[in-house]
């Protein structure tokens, strides 16, 4: 593949404008192809032509809107190992991941086509004698949907199934990262989907600005914390819908009572999967000294015995980091986590493979305090942090110690220590015996804090965001 991947607007494939090389990140001799970046004029284009398809998409019988949004989700997983295998060659995770990421964003549409016909309203009776009340739900109209690069077919998919599925047109602004694997998904949606249903804006941060500040109803945006204050600043400006998942520094909690097997196994999981770039990473280990020696030991052997390769290699593990810049911001911080006194157990090295490619080491830090930068801000690497604490209660505290809040877990025998951390952890999201990673897409996710701004994602809780609320009274006469 040596493809130009463009923008689509009301149907039709838009490819000039400024180019940029899409680099395999497992060899950077690869060059996959090139993206063709939108303008602002464009996006304005793609803002018009979803608002003029609005009313009748909406209108459309709701077993007809079901049935392509199920056609969609069955196109993606029967062709997820096509799809999976560009999405992990311009990404870098390995194409188990690549694939079962593809297979799940099919999954997203099906279940969303179900929900087109599970759209019930309520009805309640009147203060008022002889007055019957409807309460119903409404779509809201235009959405822009801003992705990522970590997960660009998942994410997009759990954006847009509900929007559509409720009723609402898209106008799509994947990362310029991952553009291959966003173009073969929206050749696939567009196939379904009437002109204008479905747009996508291919480009940098200025596409993404120009869409949050576009006249658009709401605006769903997956990234950093930054990024996030700017969109939510520019969209209301226009009363638009804000939606934001943002970072975090999800902590695994290893209390004297854990199977430590278990933990070490479930740390590898969340620290370690998809090279450490997903805002679910495992990336504080809070270790009790009960059992923090014996805990380090043994993830510093899971961690050398992983197998870093090029993301189409058989029996690769971790795959490279996603660009240069990404390594260099990693390496960074393993060099700023000694600087702060942190215990290099394994890794914090780039590492030489038979292809050029941004490789780095899983990296495990110990002697580490929740007050370092390392353990404050997001690295999104192959790179987790432990902490020893004394006892369940200072874990607990230090889990919280944070400004984030999306995903913590803990890892126990004791009941009464789960069911205490469930209720007391400050996150959207509480594991008992599971990495902080790994969640299922049929119930609401989301954080708190700086993690997470607006109504929840997935499941039936995504109608929350998606569509508006009317209360009707009649008076029969």
């Amino acid at each position: 593949m040596n493809d130009i991947y463009g923008s689509l607007i009301n149907g039709e494939w838009h490819d000039s404008g400024a180019q940029m090389p899409n680099i395999n990140p497992s060899d950077t001799s690869d060059i996959i192809g090139h993206l063709a970046s939108a303008t602002p004029a464009m996006v304005s284009d793609a803002i018009a032509a979803a608002r003029a398809a609005q009313p009748a998409w909406e209108g459309m019988k709701l077993e007809e809107r079901k049935n392509r949004l199920h056609a969609i989700g069955q196109e993606l997983i029967d062709r997820c190992d096509e799809i999976g295998e560009v999405l992990s060659r311009e990404e870098g995770k390995p194409f188990a991941e690549g694939r079962g990421e593809t297979f799940r964003a099919g999954e997203f549409f099906q279940y969303y086509a179900a929900e087109c016909l599970r759209q019930i309203g309520e009805s309640a009776a009147s203060v008022r004698p002889g007055i019957h009340i409807d309460i119903t739900r409404e779509a809201v109209g235009v959405f822009g949907l801003i992705t990522p690069w970590n997960f660009p077919t998942a994410i997009p998919a759990w954006k847009m199934g509900p929007a559509l599925a409720y009723g609402n047109t898209v106008v799509l602004k994947p990362s310029e990262i991952v553009p291959a694997s966003s173009h073969l998904m929206a050749e696939v949606i567009n196939k379904h989907l009437p002109e204008g249903v479905f747009n996508m804006v291919q480009g940098g941060g200025e596409i993404g600005a120009a869409l949050s500040s576009g006249k658009i109803d709401g605006v769903s945006f997956t990234g950093s914390v930054a990024t996030g204050r700017k969109i939510a600043q520019a969209a209301v400006q226009n009363m638009a819908r804000v939606q934001c998942e943002m970072g975090s520094k999800n902590p695994i909690v290893i209390t004297e009572h854990a199977d430590i097997d278990l933990a070490v196994a479930q740390s590898i999981v969340g620290a370690f999967g998809a090279s450490g770039q997903k805002c679910t990473a495992s990336s504080r280990l809070i270790v009790d000294a009960k059992v923090h020696d014996e805990f380090v030991e043994k993830l510093a052997k899971a961690a050398e015995a992983k197998k870093v390769g090029h993301a189409l290699a058989d029996g690769t593990e971790l795959g490279p980091v996603v660009t240069e810049g990404q390594m260099d911001k990693i390496l960074g911080y393993m060099k700023l986590a000694q600087d702060e006194g942190g215990d290099l157990v394994t890794g914090g090295e780039r590492l030489d493979r038979d292809t050029e490619g941004y490789y780095l080491a899983p990296t495990v830090f110990a002697g580490t305090k929740n007050d370092m930068r390392v353990n404050r801000e997001e690295v999104f690497g192959p790179m987790t942090c432990v902490i020893k604490v004394d006892g369940f209660d200072e874990g607990l505290a230090t889990a919280n110690d944070t400004e984030f809040g999306l995903s913590a877990a803990i890892i126990t025998q004791n009941l009464k220590e789960a069911e205490h951390f469930k209720r007391g952890a400050k996150f959207g999201c509480t594991l008992v015996n599971l990495p902080t990673a790994g969640l299922d897409y049929h119930v609401p996710f989301g954080g708190r804090n700086a993690s997470s701004y607006g109504p929840r994602e997935q499941g039936e809780h995504a109608k929350d965001f998606y569509t508006i609320m009317k209360t009707s009274y009649t008076n029969p006469g």
